[in-house]
């Protein structure tokens, strides 16, 4: 087992001080580490080692951590870290907009960021590919073989409209049609489901992000919130749903979020 059970994080940062420290906290955190100090090295980075976490610097001569991010979500799901210096809501919306898991300003505390990622890949079924878009593709291609057999397994969960969700396979198909996720749009989903028909707010949605599956609500800010927002917009755009006429997420207004289920109809306090 040992290092045939190791994760790998790849390291993208042209500040040679920062990266030999998330080289170091990664390190620690278990993982077998890849470093490049540019976006171009960094996208081959992670299509060449298909990592289970990336960090990624947002200020970069050449692309930037934005586009970096950008190009990345082209063939692979890895969970993006974001680190910038900038502080500004905006830029941290963007960040996600592009496809981060999460964002973290500098100066950043190492055991802060070390728990971070823990509490990451605690989110990650046990078993499941790494990042790859192709091999999240290719885990689970199709449905089980009559698709419209409900599911036995706790892991299977299925939603409106010929959504279903695999926990143990990180698979998320529409009628047989894989979409792919990032993991934290993939863990909103999955955790909607499970609360199905209940609604849940963005900040337990916010706290289950944070402490993995179960939820809680304890360092819930304000920004996580509207990370919240973000994340389910990205989310909504590629399950090709609609807040105006949803058929898998409904927004209550000042309550939060629910998923739609099969026989379920959507409330007429949707945004």
């Amino acid at each position: 087992m040992g290092e045939a059970a190791r994760q790998t994080a790849v390291v993208i940062d042209d500040d040679a001080d920062v990266r030999d420290l998330l080289v170091q906290v990664l390190t620690s955190a278990g993982f077998h580490v890849f470093a490049v100090d540019n976006g171009f090295d960094g996208v081959d980075a992670v299509r060449a080692h298909d990592p289970d976490i990336t960090t990624l610097d947002v200020n970069m001569p050449g692309i930037d951590g934005y586009e970096t991010a950008r190009r990345i979500r082209e063939h692979s799901n890895t969970y993006i870290l974001l680190i910038t210096a900038l502080t500004e809501e905006a830029d941290a919306v963007l960040g996600f907009s592009v496809g981060a898991d999460d964002v973290v300003t500098k100066p950043f505390r190492a055991r802060e960021l070390r728990a971070r990622v823990l509490a990451a890949q605690r989110r990650r079924p046990r078993g499941s590919a790494p990042g790859g878009a192709d091999s999240a593709r290719d885990a689970d291609p199709q449905p089980a073989p009559v698709a419209v057999l409900p599911s036995a397994t706790p892991s299977r969960l299925s939603g409106n409209a010929g959504l279903v969700v695999d926990r143990a396979t990180h698979s998320v198909t529409i009628d047989g049609h894989p979409v792919l996720l990032t993991r934290t749009e993939f863990e909103l989903l999955a955790t909607l489901l499970e609360a199905a028909p209940e609604v849940r707010s963005k900040a337990h949605l916010a706290g289950a992000l944070r402490s993995g599956h179960g939820g809680g609500f304890s360092l819930v800010s304000d920004a996580d919130e509207r990370a919240i927002e973000t994340h389910l917009t990205n989310l909504r755009r590629k399950l090709g749903d609609s807040v105006a006429e949803p058929r898998f997420i409904e927004t209550l207004r000042a309550v939060g979020y629910r998923a739609i289920v099969p026989g379920g109809t959507p409330s007429t306090s949707t945004l």
